[in-house]
């Protein structure tokens, strides 16, 4: 008897090895089966976003980044990048956490020398196959190649307009607009912080307020669309006497800077249109 027992023990534990066994090999495609390693199931969530650029690493070095770089990936695979200059269009196919990026055409405007050697730079780094990671909750996405050059985007509704802003027309459209009175170019900006504040200078004397932003209804997110608007707040500014022309474009840029207007975002730029019209445009400067 006591060596029965011990026979049926061996058998039991034989029997629950081989079921182990079976259950370890099994590569039948029923459902749940993933192939072994596999951390993505599905591709991620990246198209029908307006994603603004907040970080570029280029040849292992930390890139500067301008205001109101924007891209956006269509469901039909056609992506546009935009960088306050000029912009650029190619295909782009999302397979799990890899995007394939097609080759890209552009205009070809002349921007300043900053603008240039950006533009340069996030080129070579939106190119060939990237590894996508999605962060704070999908509102952030890192793109990345295998030569370890990066991109870091977001989706939050304010980011494309975080930076510095300087103001080059007295009107909406850079090629339509009033030109700025001579000796006045470059000296009046907005800078748009991710605290929800604007400070800058108006022509002449320094300000402060506060600036809420807001998408165009139906835009699903999309910042810079038509009838997105940023409010501002109550602005105060230093009391200097200035000369007549930087003058002028403090009176056009006290207009602009009060209550909600709308704003646009767009390869020219960032345009700026008050509730009676009174509109400014302002080319990207340093996000930093």
């Amino acid at each position: 008897m006591r060596k029965q027992r011990v026979i049926s023990a061996t058998s039991v534990t034989a029997v629950a090895l081989l079921t182990l066994g079976a259950c370890g090999t099994e590569t039948g495609s029923g459902k749940g089966a993933e192939p072994e390693g596999s951390a993505v199931r599905n591709d991620l969530p990246v198209t029908g976003v307006s994603w603004t650029v907040e970080g570029l690493s280029v040849a292992g070095k930390k890139a500067a980044v301008l205001s109101g770089a924007v891209l956006e990936i269509g469901k039909d695979g056609q992506a546009s990048l935009r960088t306050g200059c000029n912009g650029f269009g190619t295909k782009v196919s999302v397979s799990g956490d890899t995007l394939t990026v097609g080759p890209k055409s552009s205009t070809m405007m002349s921007c300043s020398e900053q603008l240039d050697d950006f533009e340069r730079d996030l080129g070579k780094a939106f190119s060939g196959k990237l590894k996508a990671e999605m962060t704070d909750g999908e509102k952030g996405l890192t793109l990345k190649g295998a030569d370890g050059d990066a991109i870091a985007l977001t989706s939050e509704p304010s980011a494309a307009l975080t930076g510095k802003w300087t103001v080059n027309t007295l009107g909406g459209d850079p090629k339509a607009g009033v030109t700025l009175p001579e000796g006045t170019d470059g000296k009046a900006f907005i800078t748009f912080g991710e605290d929800g504040t604007a400070h800058g200078s108006l022509g002449c004397n320094s300000f402060r307020t506060t600036a809420k932003t807001a998408a165009a209804d139906g835009a699903d997110g999309a910042d810079g669309a038509d009838g997105s608007t940023v409010t501002f707040g109550r602005v105060t500014s230093t009391r200097k006497l200035c000369p007549g022309p930087e003058m002028a474009v403090e009176r056009r840029m006290q207009k602009v800077l009060s209550g909600k207007v709308t704003y646009k975002l767009n390869e020219q730029g960032l345009s700026l249109t008050a509730a009676d019209g009174t509109s400014l445009s302002a080319r990207p400067g340093s996000r930093a």
